[in-house]
C-alpha cells in the first residue's frame, strides 16, 4: 500500500475527507518551499501537490503561470523540485507528496531514471497534466513497481470510455476538474459536481477529489459532502504570492487550517 492508499484509507476510517493544497515548487521564494509544505502539513493538509515548475504551462491560468514563471526564472527544475522533496522528508515521513506537471520535464530526465530518483527522495504519486492514460501503461507500472501512485484528471467533458480507460491505470486517487477551461477559471457549480461524482465512480474504484474553483472554507465542504478530496491550488498560490518571504509560511497554515476546519465541522 502507497503512502497515498494509506492516507486515504485512515480518512474513511475516521470519516473524514482529505484536504490536498497546491503549491508549486520555488514560488513564491525558492528557499521557502519546504518550509511551506512543513507547514501546510501541520496545519491540516493530508496530501501536498507539488508542481514542477515548466515554460509552457497551457492548462494553467495566469496565477499558477505566474508562479510558474517565477520559479522558471528562479532556476527551479525537477532537480531542485526533487530535492525539496527530500529535505520535507527529513522532517516529515507521514504526508503523500504529489507532483504535478508536463511530460516534457520528465521526459527530459528519463522515464526510467525519474520514477527511481522519485522514489529516493519520497515523492509518492506523480500527476502529468498531458499524459493520456492510454499513453501511460507504461509509466504508471513504473510508478506502481515503487510503490507510488498514477494520478490522472477527468473534466466534465471526460467520455465514459474515457472513465473506463483511467479506472484501468489510475492509482492513489484521481482528480476531477470541476470547471472547463484552465486552472481558475471560473465559479464552481457544486450541484453539477454533486451530480459528476457517482458517474465516475461507476467507473473509478479510487478516492475522487475535486478541484477547480475552490476559493473558500464555504465551497470546500460542500464539494467535500460529494466527494473524498478538496483540491485547492490558485486560490492558496494567489494568496501566496503577494506575501513577504517570512509571511509566507504563516500565510499557506492559516489558510489550510481555515479549511481543514470547515471540512472537520
Amino acid at each position: 500500500m502507497s503512502r497515498i492508499q494509506a492516507t486515504f484509507a485512515r480518512l474513511a476510517a475516521e470519516g473524514r475527507k482529505a484536504l490536498i493544497p497546491f503549491v508549486t515548487a520555488g514560488d513564491p521564494f525558492p528557499d521557502v518551499t519546504v518550509e511551506l509544505m512543513l507547514a501546510m502539513a501541520e496545519a491540516g493538509a493530508d496530501v501536498i501537490e507539488l508542481g514542477v515548475p515548466f515554460s509552457d504551462p497551457m492548462a494553467d491560468g495566469p496565477v499558477i503561470q505566474r508562479a510558474a514563471e517565477r520559479a522558471v526564472k528562479a532556476g527551479i527544475g525537477l532537480t531542485q523540485v526533487l530535492a525539496d522533496v527530500q529535505a520535507f522528508r527529513l522532517r516529515n515521513q507521514t504526508t503523500p507528496v504529489v507532483l504535478m506537471g508536463y511530460a516534457n520535464p520528465i521526459e527530459r530526465f528519463g522515464l526510467d531514471h525519474f520514477v527511481l530518483e522519485a522514489k529516493a527522495a519520497g515523492v509518492d504519486g506523480v500527476l502529468v497534466v498531458d499524459y493520456p492514460p492510454e499513453e501511460c501503461v507504461r509509466f504508471a507500472a513504473l510508478l506502481k513497481a515503487q510503490q507510488m501512485d498514477a494520478i490522472f484528471l477527468l473534466a466534465p467533458t471526460s467520455t465514459d470510455a474515457r472513465m473506463q480507460r483511467v479506472g484501468e491505470v489510475a492509482s492513489g486517487y484521481v482528480y476531477y476538474v470541476s470547471l472547463k477551461g484552465v486552472t481558475g477559471a471560473g465559479h464552481l457549480n457544486t450541484a453539477a459536481v454533486a451530480e459528476m461524482i457517482p458517474r465516475i465512480r461507476r467507473h473509478i474504484s479510487v478516492p475522487v477529489g475535486v478541484g477547480f474553483g475552490i476559493r473558500d472554507a464555504a465551497t470546500a465542504r460542500a464539494v467535500a459532502d460529494v466527494s473524498d478530496a478538496v483540491v485547492i491550488g490558485s486560490r492558496l498560490v494567489e494568496l501566496l504570492e503577494v506575501q513577504p518571504r517570512d509571511n509566507v509560511a504563516v500565510t499557506g497554515a492559516q489558510f489550510i487550517r481555515e479549511i481543514r476546519s470547515a471540512l472537520d465541522a
